[in-house]
Parts: C-alpha cells; sequence; structure tokens
C-alpha cells in the first residue's frame, strides 16, 4: 500500500514537475506519509500553474486614469450622487437595523505575533495601558458595549488562521468569552496555499514530512466563510450586514452606526472607511476611481508622480487610505462565494526557511519564496453602489503592524493613540487630568466622546492611572 501510494504521488507530482516532494519520503513513518500525502492531495496543481505563470492574477495594475473617489468626508459638501442623509439621519438608519438583529461582525484575527516579540496570536498582544487589555478585547468588549446598548446579539465571527485558531480557542474558553454568548462567538479557520520557491516554482517542505503553506490572505475569508458553515448561519438568522474589520486596529469603531446607516442608505453592497492620508506615500491601500468603479491600489502599486499630486488648496488628490474597516451586504458575500474569481490571488515574496530533499534545514538569508493570497478589497469593484465614507483618524485608526523599534503603526503608537483620544474626551468634558497619568476608557462606560459629555458621574480630578469602566466607580484603578 505505501508503495502504491508512492508510485501514485509520483506520478502525479511528475506531471507538474514537483517531484522534489517525495525527497525526504523514506525518512518519514507511516502517519508522516500519510500527512504528507493527504496535503499534496489536496493541492490544486492546475490553479498553482496557473498562478505562477501569472495567468490567474487579474489583478494587474491598469492604465493609470484613476480618479479620486466619491466619498463622504468629513466638513465637505457632498456630490449629489452620494446619499443626502446627515450624520444624524445615518445613525438612526444603523440604530434601528443594529435593534432589528440585521448585524453581525467578522473580526480577521489570523496573525501571528512573532514579529511584535509576542509568541502567540497577535490578538492577544496586551495594549491597554491600564488594564492591560488585548487588542482582542478591544473589540469584543466594544462589540459588548453596542450590544447591551441596543439590546441585540449581534454575532461574531473570528477568523483565524491554523497557526493561531486552537491558542485563540483556548484563550476565549478560558475568559468565557469576555461575556459574549458563546452560540454568538464563533470561530473559522481560513485555508492554505502552498509555499513555492521563487526562481523556480518548486514547492517547498516545512519539514521531511509536511509543506511549507501559508494562510491565504484575508480574501480568503469568503470562501472560509462558506465552508464553515457562517454563510448559511447569517442566512438563517435573517442577518443582512455585515461589518468587518481586523484585530489588530484597537480604534475600530466596531458596527458603528452612522457607517451602517451610511451603507443601507446609499443601497450598497460594499462600504469602506477611510482617513485622510498623512502624505502620498503612506503605507495604505488608496481607493481611487477607475473607469465608474472603486478599487484598492496599494501603496506600492500607485505611480509616485501621482501619489504626489495635490489639489489648489495643497492637500493631497488621492487621500483616501484603507484603514481595512468595511460594511458588506450578505448577498454580497454570497455571490463571492460562488465567484471565487472575484478575488484574484496575488504574489508576495517572503523569506522563508525550508527542508531540502535530503531532510536539511535551510535558512535563507533574503526573499526566497512566493506565497499567494487573496484580498477582500477586490470585492469593492465587483459592489453594487460601493461607499467611501472618511472617518477622523485620530478616533478610529491607530494599527498595530511593527516592532516598536520601527518608528510608526507600533504597539507603542497605538497606546498612545488610545491614551490621547479618551483623554481629550475627558479634559473636552471638563475634567482636570494630570500630566502624564495614564487613562482608559473601558466601552461599557463610554463608547464615543459625547457619551461622556453627557454622563452626569465624570470624576472631577483624575491624579493617578485610571480605568474608567461600567464595572468600577469613576476612578477606580
Amino acid at each position: 500500500m505505501v508503495n502504491q501510494t508512492f508510485e501514485e504521488l509520483d506520478t502525479l507530482l511528475a506531471g507538474f514537475d514537483q517531484q522534489q516532494l517525495l525527497g525526504c519520503w523514506d525518512q518519514l513513518d507511516d502517519s508522516q506519509r500519510s500527512e504528507l500525502a493527504a496535503q499534496i492531495t489536496s493541492i490544486d496543481f492546475e490553479q498553482l500553474t496557473r498562478l505562477l505563470a501569472d495567468e490567474d492574477n487579474s489583478a494587474d495594475l491598469p492604465e493609470p486614469n484613476f480618479t479620486p473617489p466619491p466619498a463622504i468626508r468629513l466638513h465637505q459638501p457632498r456630490a449629489e450622487n452620494l446619499p443626502s442623509e446627515s450624520i444624524e439621519q445615518a445613525i438612526e438608519i444603523g440604530e434601528a437595523a443594529i435593534r432589528a438583529g440585521r448585524v453581525a461582525m467578522i473580526l480577521v484575527a489570523g496573525g501571528q505575533g512573532t514579529r511584535l516579540g509576542l509568541p502567540a496570536p497577535k490578538g492577544l498582544l496586551p495594549l491597554g495601558s491600564v488594564s492591560s487589555r488585548t487588542l482582542l478585547q478591544f473589540s469584543i468588549d466594544r462589540l459588548r458595549a453596542i450590544s447591551d446598548r441596543y439590546q441585540s446579539d449581534i454575532p461574531l465571527l473570528i477568523m483565524t488562521s491554523p497557526a493561531v485558531h486552537e491558542a485563540t480557542i483556548r484563550f476565549l474558553e478560558q475568559h468565557d468569552y469576555f461575556g459574549l454568548a458563546e452560540e454568538n462567538c464563533r470561530l473559522f479557520c481560513q485555508g492554505t496555499m502552498p509555499v513555492a520557491e521563487m526562481e523556480s516554482g518548486k514547492l517547498l517542505l516545512e519539514t521531511a514530512g509536511s509543506l511549507a503553506t501559508s494562510p491565504d490572505g484575508h480574501g480568503g475569508m469568503v470562501e472560509a466563510l462558506d465552508r464553515s458553515g457562517c454563510l448559511a448561519d447569517l442566512a438563517r438568522r435573517q442577518i443582512d450586514v455585515v461589518f468587518y474589520a481586523q484585530v489588530d486596529n484597537p480604534l475600530a469603531q466596531v458596527c458603528d452606526p452612522g457607517l451602517i446607516g451610511f451603507h443601507l442608505a446609499a443601497q450598497s453592497e460594499m462600504t469602506s472607511q477611510v482617513v485622510e492620508k498623512k502624505d502620498g506615500l503612506e503605507k495604505t491601500g488608496n481607493i481611487v476611481a477607475v473607469d465608474g468603479h472603486l478599487e484598492v491600489i496599494e501603496y506600492s502599486e500607485l505611480p509616485e508622480s501621482l501619489a504626489h499630486q495635490t489639489l489648489p488648496d495643497g492637500t493631497l488628490r488621492f487621500w483616501a487610505g484603507s484603514i481595512a474597516v468595511h460594511v458588506f451586504s450578505r448577498e454580497l458575500l454570497d455571490k463571492a462565494s460562488r465567484q471565487l474569481g472575484w478575488l484574484p490571488f496575488h504574489k508576495a515574496s517572503k523569506q522563508v526557511a525550508f527542508v531540502d530533499s535530503s531532510g536539511r534545514r535551510q535558512e535563507p538569508a533574503g526573499l526566497n519564496a512566493l506565497k499567494f493570497e487573496r484580498f477582500i478589497f477586490d470585492l469593492l469593484p465587483r459592489a453594487d453602489n460601493a461607499l467611501v465614507v472618511e472617518v477622523d483618524r485620530a478616533e478610529a485608526f491607530a494599527p498595530v503592524k511593527n516592532p516598536d523599534q520601527s518608528d510608526t503603526d507600533t504597539a507603542a503608537t497605538a497606546q498612545q493613540a488610545l491614551l490621547s483620544l479618551h483623554r481629550q474626551w475627558l479634559l473636552d468634558a471638563g475634567v482636570k487630568i494630570d500630566e502624564d497619568v495614564p487613562i482608559e476608557i473601558h466601552p461599557s462606560w463610554a463608547i464615543t466622546r459625547q457619551d461622556v459629555l453627557n454622563r452626569g458621574d465624570l470624576p472631577t480630578v483624575i491624579d493617578r492611572p485610571t480605568l474608567l469602566s461600567a464595572d468600577d466607580e469613576p476612578g477606580d484603578t
């Protein structure tokens, strides 16, 4: 049987010039051989061949006839082709949808914390300056606060990756899902793709008995939602609005009623929240209009001549930086699950350790491998009435992507953004705060600046590290 399996695998791999995957076969026991065989037979080699030849990558940059996207912008007149509703009207529409049980949330939390010095999922990074709450808790706590405010169960679907799935489940179980009902917190795992050597296209081994693989990107969410049964569950619960965010942004305005309201008012299939870019070369995706539809152009793909263009008032012409916060119609996700070609694979060059055909581990000195990822923002061109809504960066965007020795997008900069925002809310309400005193506002106590202004139990002075939470008296640490 073992020889038959080897011969079958060898024949399969020979057809695609990938026989090197069996180079360590003789070193494996029967269990390891079975696992390797299962991995190999699960690969769509025809798709892989197209990807390596660039035949599947339909996301090539179009001719540079980009224009700035039509958008609902802060403090700016609104174009006629955009929803006419005021922010107050949008909030009312969004609140009604949440109360009616029409809204769910997807949180992408598949990243590892390795680059941040954390030997655990990135979502378990402690970030609360007073509470040490983790990134994952920031999203869950805000979702709970929104659910409580509108007396509505908002299902939370957390997309993990194989590398962090079990650890994330254990963390949530150990903390009783931070108050969420277990039936309203469902984890599903994104798929993976094999990793290929950059020059030859040969697939790499991670160990003698397993392929090197990588998660298939946040765009893998659509296929994973369908495969896990989560899409069917949303339909069963008559949920038609899906809020999407990534776990590395602790300022994400989870299930924001205004954003949801604008999405519904526009009858949009996909609404994207953006910030005004700090400069032309800021490392965020650029949302632009191309031939009547919206697209996200990676910062590395937008020509510098366009990136630096300014308007007469000196502001950037291409200003809309994507922050990976979206609202989807469930109908769009349903359609995309049946049309996976809507989300093309993108190649990324990476440095990947591997085992050679003799079983020796190799640690490359530079980029040596190709990973293949789908991006969820590639649904924008497919969405009817796609909408862009600007938000104040200080209130909604503080990503944790880089180690603390970097200049931007670190845990330290995100923590400082949270401190600054919460401090300003309290100062605006007349609270006196000693300098350099860390303050943290739990969403159970206040979700927005207006919530703080409306409270009748504000502390007069804060002179020590303070967490303001519904579970404690104001001023308690």
